[in-house]
């Protein structure tokens, strides 16, 4: 078979299910998980890369320490071409920018969107007070998905659409589940990502009521920091006590034997 017909050939061949192969390294395996309930969700399907659980942060350590398969850098600031720029650069995984829409307004937003795109975003989030005339200058301004956050089920949704909103979030705290299910009711179709709440049960709530990604607000890192330190402090003694050989000779064995690794080369 050619690689063209491989390629366009249909998908009607079954293939054994097997358990993911799970990879860590010795130090980098302590990583910040997302909820395995979000892997029921459908997911969003953007230039090939499916989408299902999206981490709510612009924390670069959080970024690059966690399994989620995007970002939201969405913060309760003017957006500034530096931070997306660091934060795209250093995330391995899509980012999603957000670009204004609150108060900021008009054609920085325009400028914002634009500036994300090159620098590689997968997408622009724009917050819930843009006007439609402003979503359609954003959305016919790029090329990559425009998405709206909805807060009220009194948003019209379709005008949204018409304006050019490629994705709906949902952010509409103890009313998302219900905002969501509105929107299903009249718009089967339309990708929608909403925050998930605290629980699998609020997750997988959110899921059945038609969103097919979900943002999760991560700890911060003061928090996450908090678990490592009181280990560290039980456990002080075996640490302190843990170093029977000594630093430097630890250093004299490795150098000794990087050195006669290169001589056998």
């Amino acid at each position: 078979m050619t690689e063209n017909n491989l390629l366009n050939s249909p998908d009607n061949e079954k293939i054994p299910s097997r358990k993911t192969p799970n990879i860590q390294t010795k130090l980098r395996h302590q990583i910040l998980h997302m909820p395995e309930i979000i892997q029921e969700a459908s997911g969003i399907r953007i230039y090939g890369r499916t989408i299902k659980s999206i981490i709510f942060t612009t924390d670069l350590a959080i970024i690059k320490n966690c399994d989620a398969d995007a970002v939201f850098a969405v913060y309760p600031f003017t957006p500034q071409q530096s931070i997306s720029d660091a934060i795209i650069k250093a995330s391995s995984i899509p980012v999603f920018c957000g670009c204004g829409g609150g108060t900021t307004r008009g054609l920085r937003t325009i400028s914002l969107a634009k500036d994300v795109e090159c620098q590689g975003a997968f997408g622009v989030v724009l917050n819930s007070p843009i006007t439609n005339a402003n979503l359609k200058a954003v959305s016919s301004s790029i090329d990559i998905p425009t998405i709206i956050t909805v807060v009220s089920p009194k948003t019209n949704i379709e005008a949204r659409i018409n304006a050019g909103a490629a994705i709906l979030n949902v952010a509409g705290g103890k009313n998302t589940r219900d905002i969501v299910s509105r929107i299903r009711e009249t718009h089967p179709d339309i990708p929608i990502i909403a925050t998930g709440g605290n629980t699998k049960s609020d997750i997988l709530s959110t899921i059945n009521a038609g969103a097919n990604a979900v943002t999760i607000t991560p700890p911060n890192t003061a928090d996450l920091f908090t678990e490592m330190m009181n280990n560290y402090r039980e456990n002080a003694d075996q640490y302190i006590h843990n170093d029977d050989k000594g630093f430097a000779q630890l250093v004299y064995e490795y150098v000794s034997k990087a050195h006669s690794d290169r001589h056998h080369d």
